[in-house]
């Protein structure tokens, strides 16, 4: 049985470190952090897709890629080091350097990652300053100094951590992210980092990842942009001593659930905390011929600026959601489409169901709302999540860089 650990997150698998330091990359709050593991720990990771990938992307890519597996994480907020050119790069791997100096790891052990403003080179002085303060440790404290360096627009900090039993041994995942603005299916302005004790063989768990992203990540939009630097990291350190997991484990769908969980959460998380957001949005689309179609049109429902805009207003327009439903490449019945907003039916049959406006009114002013399609085309079932459209969004990033 998997169970969740409220008050747990990064730091309570066995073996990992922590902390988060003031550098001077913002205004005034931490903006350098830095997860270690005692000993080098199986690395999986997934990438934006976005063709501009940033510096500390490719840096990151070579690290993992030199024996699979990576023991620190340095990661600063407030410059993004993308669209930086060579020097971006250079810096991107001095950083790299001065970890593993700092703290005497192999530098193909260590992981970059940036985030903030796209087109700003970054400040190796305060870099520097930051990497002098850092002093990694265990306390819940720690946790929250990390999970304060990496945000950016962010409202909240996003965590979670999840415990179950795999091979006789009690094992831990837990996650953090941060991500508001900038956010999209197929990654966002989003970094996620998940730490686990679990002893798992490092390919198993980049198809583990890969998998569960398509799922929870990649199911989230808040304004249709996607960005330059998302990644998110799975460092498993194999501290709870378990038979190493593969596929062929009898309890590898025990891990895949944990990592599924620690995925959704996050990403549910992110689409709550989006930039000027005041309601998180869940979208159920049910009865598609496959699963992609369901997850595809789930997004496209969700990231409906019109939809967005009319939970806002706490609108219950389900023309609007009809109408984004249409414009999907799944396979439809026109004429056999159920619509649902929270409890109430709207639509049964592809023909409008009367029902209170009054009732929906008081439903759409909650700050958490589900819309349920059946397309009564087959048996696959597909969720995503955003948030609601504000005028506090346009604010925000009209004045992003002032």
């Amino acid at each position: 049985m998997i169970k969740e650990i409220k008050n747990g997150g990064i730091l309570s698998p066995k073996g990992f470190l922590a902390d988060g330091v003031e550098a001077g990359f913002k205004q005034s709050n931490k903006d350098v952090g830095l997860i270690i593991s005692e000993v080098p720990a199986n690395c999986a990771a997934v990438y934006t897709t976005n063709q501009f990938q940033a510096a500390p992307i490719k840096v990151s890519q070579d690290s993992i890629s030199q024996e699979g597996r990576i023991q620190a994480v340095i990661v600063n907020s407030g410059c993004a080091n993308a669209c930086t050119g060579e020097q971006g790069l250079q810096d991107a791997y001095e950083t790299r350097k001065l970890i593993s100096q700092k703290f005497n790891i192999d530098e193909h052990l260590v992981a970059v990652a940036s985030t903030g403003t796209i087109g700003v080179n970054l400040s190796m002085e305060k870099i520097i300053k930051g990497i002098e303060q850092l002093n990694p440790s265990n306390g819940a404290e720690d946790a929250v100094a990390f999970q304060t360096s990496i945000l950016t627009t962010d409202i909240v900090m996003k965590t979670c951590c999840y415990s179950a039993e795999i091979n006789g041994k009690t094992v831990t995942m837990g996650g953090t992210a941060k991500g508001s603005g900038m956010i999209h299916p197929n990654m966002a302005t989003m970094l996620g980092f998940i730490t686990t004790d679990v002893n798992v063989d490092q390919d198993v768990l980049q198809t583990a990842l890969r998998e569960v992203t398509e799922k929870s990540f990649n199911q989230i939009t808040v304004d249709g942009d996607t960005s330059t630097n998302d990644t998110v990291f799975v460092l498993a350190n194999g501290k709870a001593e378990n038979d190493s997991l593969t596929k062929d484990h009898p309890d590898w769908p025990v891990f895949v659930k944990m990592l599924q969980l620690t995925s959704e959460s996050l990403a549910k998380q992110i689409a709550k905390d989006g930039e000027g957001a005041t309601k998180l949005i869940e979208v159920e689309v049910k009865g598609a011929k496959n699963e992609l179609d369901a997850r595809m049109m789930a997004k496209q429902i969700v990231g409906s600026n019109l939809v967005k805009t009319a939970v806002y207003g706490a609108d219950a327009n389900w023309g609007r959601i009809i109408s984004a439903i249409g414009q999907t490449s799944a396979f439809v019945n026109p004429d056999n489409v159920d619509i649902s907003i929270g409890s109430i039916e709207m639509l049964k049959n592809s023909v409008p169901v009367a029902f209170s406006e009054e009732v929906a009114l008081q439903y759409l002013k909650g700050d958490f709302i589900q819309i349920f399609v059946d397309l009564h085309c087959g048996e696959a079932v597909g969720k995503a999540w955003g948030c609601d459209l504000s005028y506090d969004y346009i604010k925000i990033n009209a004045s992003y860089r002032t």
